[in-house]
């Protein structure tokens, strides 16, 4: 299940270093560490001429729609929720031991399976069709998306891979893996992050067994799609549906975070589940979103060849329950390779309690910049773009801290506050000033902005 009205956009900038796992042809490549203290000026973004991407194996002709910046192609393959001892892999294995322990099926062994090594690369029917987004969805957009070229796509949710699980016969089961978006810059939010999704279907028995008098009830109905079910359920088959799945949410976040724990459900929409929710927790005083939820799509279990059956589906960020769980204050820290942060997460168990001890504060150095904006087709994500990729994780925050319209030429100026700090080191002015004056030359040439610099 993913939010597909938080997607976030992307720009084709970067001359940074790509994985071993990633070739681009027909331009070089520059090996930097993001932590290098001679950042050459001429470090910046050039949009890169080529005509094929190789990425995990494979060789993906690039056209009018390719817009994956070789700075996000290198986390691709990284699979943080597969190494073991890192806390995005802990949470993952703490969500699947609740489920093979609690849900078993006739034989005694785990109902749902899990899925965590498939291929980031989709293709767009996977990643929109599939789920009944519709054509002109805003969610769609190049400006929201990754795309390797129209046809080819990194994920932006797990939910890519609901209608082939489906389809190859699963009623239940979890999908995990790193999904990319754009967003903006600041502690809780990176272009690349982790969810685990889960579907379930029941038949007919398998719903209404229990259920006393269950022998006359029915799943689907020739009737009318309401604010609480859809046209072709039978409103004892939803309400049963989404007990369940709240049931099922509320002990796993109990089970990670504690007894005690206040569960909230607001309403929502999601394209391909009707009704849904959002799951929030009180957690030290603060509501906090940790998944959405909702009954799945009867067209979209019909098309995958499961139309005796209705299910659920949820979504979950590993981040976010990662970040609660342990008190990780700042969402670059899961990418740190400093043994000062990962051998916190080396324990006995997986259920050990860990409280994460915060690396030394190094002091941020604080830098703005102001341009009038080339035109309406400007986009604040594609500046946050290109400054991710050419600083990295060494910028902290980006905040538009002033809008401003000229009374006469009625031209519009932003200002933005770029906050760098280095998560395991302090940072000089001479290495901040290299970055800044970069994405300066960069945002001129790459986004046609007319500097104040």
């Amino acid at each position: 299940m993913a939010m597909l009205w938080k997607f976030m956009r992307v720009a084709k900038y970067s001359k940074t270093a790509l994985s071993p796992k990633v070739k681009v042809r027909g331009i070089p490549t520059h090996s930097r560490h993001s932590s290098s203290k001679s950042i050459p000026s001429d470090f910046a973004a050039n949009t890169p001429c080529t005509n094929t991407v190789e990425l995990l194996g494979k060789a993906y002709p690039q056209d009018d729609y390719s817009n994956v910046t070789e700075k996000i192609l290198s986390k691709v393959g990284k699979n943080l929720h597969n190494k073991k001892h890192h806390p995005l892999w802990l949470i993952k294995e703490q969500v699947k031991d609740h489920f093979y322990k609690q849900y078993l099926g006739r034989r005694g062994t785990p109902l749902f399976s899990v899925y965590d090594g498939l291929s980031p690369v989709v293709t767009v029917q996977q990643n929109f069709d599939s789920l009944l987004i519709p054509q002109h969805h805003a969610s769609r957009r190049k400006e929201d998306n990754y795309y390797l070229n129209r046809d080819h796509m990194l994920r932006a949710h797990t939910s890519a891979h609901q209608w082939d699980l489906i389809h190859s016969g699963l009623d239940a089961f979890l999908a995990v893996g790193d999904v990319y978006r754009r967003d903006t810059i600041d502690n809780t939010h990176y272009p690349v992050f982790h969810q685990m999704e889960g579907v379930r279907l029941f038949s007919c028995h398998e719903l209404f067994s229990n259920i006393k008098g269950g022998e006359g009830l029915q799943l689907f109905e020739q009737g009318h799609r309401t604010a609480h079910k859809q046209e072709c359920h039978t409103m004892e088959a939803v309400r049963l549906v989404e007990f369940n799945l709240k049931q099922v949410l509320t002990k796993l976040v109990t089970h990670i975070f504690g007894d005690g724990l206040q569960v909230r459900w607001v309403d929502c929409y999601f394209p391909f589940t009707h009704p849904s929710f959002e799951m929030e927790i009180n957690f030290q005083g603060e509501w906090m979103e940790v998944l959405g939820c909702g009954v799945m799509e009867q067209q979209l279990v019909n098309s995958a060849g499961a139309q005796d059956k209705i299910g659920w589906a949820f979504g979950l960020g590993l981040e976010r329950l990662a970040m609660i769980l342990y008190d990780i204050p700042d969402i670059r820290l899961f990418w740190s390779e400093d043994e000062r942060f990962l051998k916190q997460f080396i324990v006995p168990h997986i259920w050990q309690k860990i409280k994460f001890q915060p690396l030394s504060r190094y002091p941020p150095l604080i830098n703005d910049i102001s341009f009038w904006l080339p035109s309406e087709t400007y986009s604040k994500n594609d500046f946050y773009d290109l400054a991710r990729t050419i600083g990295g994780d060494l910028i902290e925050k980006i905040v538009l801290v002033d809008e401003f319209t000229h009374p006469k030429t009625k031209k519009v100026s932003h200002c933005y506050r770029i906050i760098y700090r280095h998560p395991e080191r302090t940072l000089t002015q001479d290495e901040v000033h290299r970055i800044h004056q970069a994405i300066e030359e960069s945002s001129v040439r790459e986004l046609g902005v007319e500097g104040r610099f």
